[in-house]
């Protein structure tokens, strides 16, 4: 006796895709480090050039400064030498944030150099010690940063936004709060959140494209994409290439011949 197959109907899995005729690039945390961002800003027009769309995105995840020291390097290159023919979107870290609190908080400067904001107040050349080496206070730091730092990098990190989505794509620092929904999110989460967030096994209704936290290499699962690979602590800036439902990286690293 035969018995026959009974057909099941499996509804098809959904596929998370960017708009229509759109090409996106996002790059993870640069963090001072802007000769890995001028290699990989190469690499980028030279993929863009073999695909024909309408539209091509690049999108930075924040965390443009501290660490290395070519921070002021970084937002020059991002402000003066741009990718030409992209449409540009600039996410806010929690590093930027540190740096804006310092602004209106002199106090808050300790806090901030444990973060690696000593290498951004260097890169902007304000004096961190008096003529006989000794290092100033932090009044003093704060009154030789605020008057080192062009208006231009001010209304930069004063413009930077929290999150972006593109179609079935959320683009975001550090990541989301897991089982709160995506517009009711707040943004100290989305700039700081890391293992709650990161090894949540909850998904949200797009996929998260996120920076902060360090992988040797890009994070892929549950829905999240993690592209922060260390580019002052490994030398690598990594870049994911989005399009349809196709998903590439894009890599710098130090050890690449200029």
């Amino acid at each position: 006796m035969f018995w026959k197959k009974k057909k099941i109907n499996i509804p098809p899995q959904p596929v998370h895709k960017t708009p229509i005729d759109t090409r996106i690039y996002a790059i993870g945390d640069i963090h001072g480090n802007a000769d890995l961002l001028n290699q990989l800003h190469k690499k980028i027009n030279d993929d863009a050039k073999q695909y024909y769309v309408q539209n091509k995105i690049i999108i930075y995840l924040g965390d443009y400064i501290d660490r290395g020291l070519q921070s002021k390097e970084v937002i020059d290159t991002l402000i003066n030498n741009p990718l030409e023919g992209f449409k540009k979107i600039y996410l806010k870290g929690n590093h930027e944030e540190a740096l804006l609190t310092f602004l209106e908080e002199p106090e808050f400067g300790d806090s901030w150099f444990l973060q690696g904001g000593q290498a951004t107040v260097r890169s902007y050349g304000a004096k961190l010690h008096d003529k006989d080496n000794q290092r100033l206070g932090m009044t003093e730091v704060h009154k030789n940063f605020n008057n080192s730092l062009p208006s231009k990098h001010l209304e930069f990190y004063r413009n930077l936004k929290i999150s972006h989505i593109e179609s079935d794509y959320i683009f975001v620092h550090a990541g989301l709060k897991p089982g709160v929904d995506i517009k009711k999110q707040k943004d100290w989460d989305m700039l700081t959140i890391r293992e709650e967030f990161v090894f949540s096994k909850k998904e949200f209704d797009k996929t998260v494209v996120f920076g902060h936290t360090i992988f040797t290499e890009p994070f892929q699962k549950n829905k999240r994409i993690g592209i922060d690979t260390g580019a002052y602590a490994y030398g690598k800036l990594t870049c994911v290439v989005l399009q349809d439902s196709s998903i590439k990286f894009l890599t710098a690293t130090t050890n690449e011949k200029k």
